[in-house]
């Protein structure tokens, strides 16, 4: 019987990462895989010792190193460690979605500052206020849900935060009014659309739920559907939660694309799990 290891972060306390694996999991063994949850401490990464290994891993954690670990032992991992860790920094993913051509909202990588030391005198922040304006975002490399993510509206906030962040991977971008507190998700899996949906805040400036954000079924424009699709395949993401943007004229922006997106809200919202359409995929892959 084909095994698998469905793989999440153990020292979480929130049971929503658990949940994830719990769905994947489910999904494996009613396509008859054996599937074993593991917390991502399970797997002792000795390098010196050889250990019993799954037919696949789906990686639901950015535990890169674990990743990178099974691939080296010739398991293939769902989705390649290569991938979760262009995502995982924001950083590094919009400098791949632009090199590609995808609209996205107006982004400049903040330089690297380590943190005892500073470059608020060098005129290197008046340059970017000035390019940007206020309101603007800043994002930090790395962060999920919708957190670390900042909406700086004045010239004090927007000083305080970059002192604040020196040593830290971030980004300045444009604040996109239009989409103010809404955007949609859509989750691909293997370079197919499989479910999307609508978010809606109306007391935060992200659509996140777990920020509060409502959600309901959306019926996606060619456009969108498009650009989703390529923002996944210039990450080459086989299982991709795309978040997209609404521009000026509800045209379509690439807000981010997430390597291990959480499935529990969008089958909530529209019926469809994710998961059955992520093990059918691998299980394909792998004949």
């Amino acid at each position: 019987m084909t095994t698998c290891w469905v793989i999440y972060n153990g020292s979480l306390v929130s049971d929503k990462f658990a949940d994830q694996a719990r769905l994947v999991a489910e999904a494996a063994e009613r396509a008859g895989v054996a599937a074993r949850l593991m917390k991502n401490y399970e797997m002792i990464m000795d390098l010196s010792s050889e250990a019993e290994l799954p037919d696949f891993a789906v990686l639901l954690d950015k535990d890169i190193l674990l990743g990178y670990f099974l691939k080296s032992r010739g398991v293939p991992i769902y989705n390649d460690p290569s991938i979760i860790d262009l995502c995982d920094n924001k950083a590094t993913q919009y400098i791949r979605l632009a090199a590609l051509g995808l609209p996205m909202p107006k982004t400049i990588v903040a330089p690297k500052v380590y943190p005892n030391f500073s470059i608020l005198e060098s005129g290197y922040f008046e340059r970017i206020a000035e390019e940007l304006g206020f309101p603007m975002i800043i994002k930090e490399g790395h962060g999920s849900f919708g957190m670390k993510v900042y909406l700086i509206e004045t010239e004090a906030a927007f000083y305080e935060k970059v002192e604040e962040l020196r040593g830290i991977d971030f980004v300045f971008q444009e604040f996109v009014e239009s989409s103010r507190g809404r955007d949609i998700r859509v989750n691909i899996v293997g370079g197919e659309i499989v479910a999307a949906m609508y978010r809606h805040s109306e007391t935060d400036f992200r659509a996140n739920i777990t920020n509060g954000g409502k959600a309901s079924p959306v019926d996606l424009t060619e456009e969108q559907k498009t650009l989703a699709l390529k923002a996944a395949d210039a990450v080459g993401a086989v299982f991709a939660g795309v978040d997209l943007l609404f521009g000026a004229d509800e045209e379509p922006l690439v807000c981010e694309v997430n390597a291990a997106a959480h499935i529990r809200n969008i089958m909530n919202v529209t019926g469809v799990n994710v998961a059955d359409a992520m093990i059918a995929y691998i299980l394909e892959e792998l004949k």
